[in-house]
């Protein structure tokens, strides 16, 4: 399975995220590291990606190219982290047919009615869990 860990900012999630499908999944998994700028690529890259590619392009090529997609939600909404996700961004994210799991982290603005106030880790370790489903498919 490849796995895009598309992030932003500092990659602070992206980081945390891939560290924990590392120590899960070890080498069975292919983790391609997308940051929206070189510091979050290598913050993620740090973590244990096999690859990493940075910016508008990187993303749009790649996130026809893999099976999964994981990041916080505002990796579907234009103009979100401050701005760094663009509109090609969102939309390559959004409808690529690979599955999605997007973690509701609400600095971006949207809160997603229905869900829990949920710690980091708890939605590291659901995400985990998510994969696992996913894999057995």
């Amino acid at each position: 399975m490849k796995i895009a860990v598309i992030d932003g900012q500092g990659g602070g999630l992206g980081r945390s995220l891939i560290e924990k499908i590392r120590s899960e999944f070890g080498n069975k998994v292919e983790i391609l590291a997308l940051g929206t700028n070189s510091q979050a690529t290598t913050g993620m890259m740090k973590a244990g990606a096999d690859r990493g590619a940075t910016g508008e392009n990187a993303i749009v090529v790649n996130a026809k190219k893999v099976d999964l997609i994981l990041g916080p939600i505002a990796i579907i909404l234009p103009d979100a982290l401050l701005g760094e996700i663009t509109e090609k961004m969102a939309h390559a994210t959004a409808s690529s047919e690979a599955d999605k799991l997007l973690l509701p982290v609400s600095k971006c603005g949207v809160y997603i009615v229905g869900t829990s106030k949920y710690s980091l880790g708890q939605l590291l370790d659901e995400t985990i869990n998510r994969i696992k489903e996913l894999t057995v498919k």
